[in-house]
């Protein structure tokens, strides 16, 4: 095998370098250019560019932040805002830039490119800026920046956070005299025949084959999916959920759910088949992001009430928690303090509780600044999707501890976790089988990351 990984090393030596990859650097080791005058830096006429993936309705809520910030603010600051497409393609772009100069200052990037992020040694963490400028962290909901900090602190700007609900068809869950929500896949089993026979539902739930689904359940179980507690005091060496037991857990009962005909294989996440088989009375549950909800309440209309609940544990009897997802905002290393400067007051403004409220309403997504719930704009929201609450109170439910891994590998990570839960449930293997798969390939692609980045 070290033959296979050696020649998958080289190949990759070729790729990385011409995409300009910088060798991991140890947290301690990354310099700043943050200094003493930071807070009193003049930015007046600076331009900063800032890239980002919002498209469609949150490319619009976007451009009005941005477009409030460039017109109200005093400092005489520009934002330039530029959208690069979806996460992979501005996480792509940015590898392709000119070392020193990064093309941008500030970049939105997913929550799975956090530990690359890290190790790239290109951004300025944003616990230095924190601390130059005596910001309060405390502003900001702590299990939202627990997915972000190492012992070193904050690394990026939570924005657009997302957890994982349970939506399920009311109306369906009444005709079949369900008057209480499972809280777990077994629980899901257990109420499977009542909505095939009594509910109407054509399948009980729709589950997409999805690596984050399958992160979820380790930290329900509070299992870590990498050593270095999960990735967070150093980079992760291998893989711990097939040591600890939690992956047999997660796609043994995905596979029990399977073979019962409760939860048909709808595809991977990205065919949105599972979204569409519930919105349209298929399907009586299905599992979704937080940021979904106005989208399929929309979908579905006056056909049948929609209802959420916490994401179900593995287990009864589970008592972890959830982790988030969405991306955060990272400043850019451009050896200029003055940018960096003009760069953390227009973070400072998207988190501020008046952007976070509007952000909210207009996305779905969850204000990250605990103040944001006292804005009018968030309390009528709330007031017209109740159904939120219920993400709101499953982010306060849990805790730091469950705040789930960073992997430098992890895009690569997930879809090796999505291609041996399909091969399992197509027939082709035991969820033993892809169990230690998943493991053997993952463990593959961080030695080599770990070789040329080492």
């Amino acid at each position: 095998m070290k033959k296979r990984v050696i020649a998958s090393v080289l190949a990759a030596v070729t790729a990385v370098s011409s995409m300009g990859v910088l060798p991991v650097m140890a947290e301690s080791e990354q310099t700043s250019i943050i200094t003493e005058n930071f807070s009193q830096a003049d930015t007046n006429g600076t331009t900063i560019t800032f890239w980002h993936s919002m498209g469609g309705v949150n490319g619009e809520a976007m451009d009005y932040l941005v477009n409030k910030f460039n017109e109200e603010n005093t400092d005489g600051i520009t934002v330039e805002a530029v959208y690069q497409g979806e996460y992979d393609d501005t996480i792509n772009k940015l590898k392709s830039a000119q070392i020193g100069n990064m093309g941008a200052d500030l970049v939105q990037i997913y929550d799975i490119g956090t530990r690359f992020m890290i190790d790239s040694g290109w951004v300025i963490p944003m616990q230095e800026m924190i601390d130059a400028d005596g910001y309060d962290i405390s502003q900001i909901e702590p299990n939202i920046a627990a997915y972000y900090t190492t012992d070193a602190g904050l690394y990026s700007m939570p924005f657009n956070s997302s957890t994982p609900l349970l939506y399920y068809n009311k109306d369906m869950f009444e005709a079949a005299g369900i008057t209480e929500v499972p809280t777990s896949l077994p629980g899901i089993a257990e109420i499977g025949d009542a909505l095939l026979n009594e509910g109407g539902a054509q399948e009980v739930i729709a589950i997409s084959i999805y690596g984050w689904w399958f992160e979820q359940f380790l930290s329900k179980q509070g299992l870590a999916f990498v050593d270095n507690e999960n990735g967070r005091t150093a980079p992760a060496t291998k893989v711990v959920f097939d040591e600890n037991g939690g992956a047999l857990n997660i796609v043994s009962a995905w596979k029990d759910l399977f073979d019962k005909g409760y939860a048909p294989n709808v595809g991977r996440s990205g065919s949105d088949t599972a979204t569409t088989d519930f919105t349209s009375g298929k399907a009586a549950m299905m599992f979704a992001s937080t940021a979904s909800l106005k989208q399929v309440l929309q979908d579905t209309g006056d056909s049948f009430e929609v209802g959420t609940a916490y994401f179900p544990a593995v287990a009864d009897g589970d008592e972890g928690g959830v982790s988030i997802g969405g991306a955060s905002l990272w400043a850019l290393n451009n050896n200029d303090e003055t940018k960096a400067a003009a760069t953390w007051k227009f973070v400072k403004f998207m988190i501020s509780p008046e952007s976070q409220a509007y952000w909210n309403a207009q996305t779905g997504y969850f204000p990250i600044t605990t103040a944001a719930s006292e804005e009018p704009v968030f309390q009528e929201n709330i007031a017209q999707y109740p159904q939120f609450q219920t993400a709101i109170d499953q982010l306060h439910d849990s805790a730091p501890e469950y705040a789930g891994a960073l992997l430098s590998v992890f895009p690569e990570s997930r879809q090796i976790v999505e291609t041996q839960i399909e091969n399992m449930l197509n027939g082709q293997q035991t969820p033993e089988e892809s169990v230690a798969n998943m493991a053997e390939e993952i463990n593959e692609t961080i030695e080599e990351y770990n070789l040329i980045n080492g």
